[in-house]
């Protein structure tokens, strides 16, 4: 019998996260993206990687019985793929604890990035939210879990009653709205890491481009490349890489990606943290198989 990792495309993970519930059932489009889009873990783990989806455990189990999985790589932990894989018969040593994905959201909650984000609040009452908008006048809104452009929300001047609905909707289920000053955009880019045993490491960076908070495609540069057109200097990598190995590499292992943006007067601001594979990770892979595809658009297969 062959040993084998079986890697598991989840791209619905963040808004399993979010909602936060074991039995969450995803938008039929996510789903149907993991299903099309499985091929981007192969160009992460190569082409010859065991692939499935959360839904498809079972279908691929029973394709492989000659195949003793001695791991699982998901693009990201939740307790919706925890369940969906238990509900599937998969071995729940393969698995992490409930407690283990308890921290992991703790962690992904938008304040643990806080102390990296001079111009971002968190408002626990519309009163505050209000008093962040009267300071900055232009911000953006944002749920304390969000992913895929959902969960944010622009606001200039003042509230709308649509505005404040939004944020009792948040502060209902979530208890807290992340308040950011809203900047202009000159690049979007990210660093991406992995933690494997209490240690952080640089993967490498990418460069990417996003539309009302989505993501669209990355553009693909050499790491030299992007920190150049960005202005990321050695010493905010370094902080930034401190910074993951005291607070999230004690309680986390996998990989991470720090988002930051750039605005025209040359200001690196820090946006998110995503504790888990992210498409800057692919493509940051895809070039490094295909350096002929340099200065190329890149974006995942659907």
């Amino acid at each position: 019998m062959s040993k084998s990792v079986l890697y598991i495309f989840n791209p619905e993970h963040d808004l399993c996260l979010s909602n936060g519930d074991r039995h969450y059932v995803p938008p039929a489009s996510a789903l149907a993206f993991a299903k099309a889009g499985c091929e981007v873990m192969r160009i992460l783990y190569g082409l010859r990687a065991q692939v499935t989806t959360a839904d498809d455990y079972a279908l691929w189990r029973a394709e492989h019985r000659d195949v003793d999985i001695q791991q699982i790589v998901p693009w990201g932990w939740d307790p919706r793929l925890r369940q969906r894989l238990l509900d599937q018969g998969a071995d729940s040593s393969l698995l992490p604890a409930e407690a283990d994905l308890t921290t992991i959201r703790d962690l992904q909650h938008r304040a643990t990035v806080l102390p990296l984000q001079p111009h971002a609040v968190a408002c626990v009452s519309l009163g505050e939210v209000q008093q962040a908008l009267t300071q900055w006048d232009d911000v953006v809104l944002k749920s304390p879990w969000s992913g895929a452009g959902r969960g944010l929300r622009w606001v200039s001047g003042c509230l709308t009653d649509a505005d404040k609905g939004w944020v009792n909707r948040v502060l209902l289920s979530h208890q807290s709205v992340i308040v950011e000053r809203r900047f202009r955009v000159a690049h979007d880019f990210a660093l991406e890491m992995m933690v494997e045993h209490g240690a952080t490491h640089l993967v490498g960076y990418s460069l990417f481009l996003t539309q009302s908070g989505v993501y669209r495609h990355n553009l693909l540069l050499a790491d030299d490349a992007i920190k150049q057109r960005v202005g990321m200097t050695d010493a905010m990598e370094q902080r930034l890489a401190d910074w993951v190995s005291v607070t999230v590499a004690p309680q986390y292992e996998g990989p991470l990606g720090i988002d930051l943006f750039t605005t025209p007067e040359g200001h690196c601001v820090v946006s998110e943290m995503n504790l888990r594979h992210t498409m800057g990770m692919v493509a940051h892979s895809y070039l490094q198989r295909h350096p002929e595809q340099e200065g190329q658009l890149w974006m995942p297969p659907r």
